[in-house]
């Protein structure tokens, strides 16, 4: 099953996550499908940037997203 979840990267104390598309089994730091975004928590306010295509070409494909994901595209 494939997902659409954050992936962590950046140094220590100073993360930044990309939104990607990933088999649902593979470990956070795996090798991913496809880039679709990416969201820094660490600046004022905190920077969310999706492609919606992509996003939309995947979840028409029967990709799942993850909570954290929902979470962020809510708001």
């Amino acid at each position: 099953m494939v997902t659409i979840r954050l992936k962590r990267v950046g140094s220590k104390n100073r993360a930044s996550y990309r939104i990607v598309v990933m088999e649902k089994r593979s470990k956070n730091l795996g090798k991913s499908i496809a880039e679709i975004g990416f969201y820094n928590p660490l600046v004022k306010p905190p920077i969310i940037n999706i492609n919606r295509q992509e996003l939309e070409k995947w979840l028409n494909n029967g990709a799942q997203i993850s909570p954290a994901v929902k979470k962020l595209l809510n708001s």
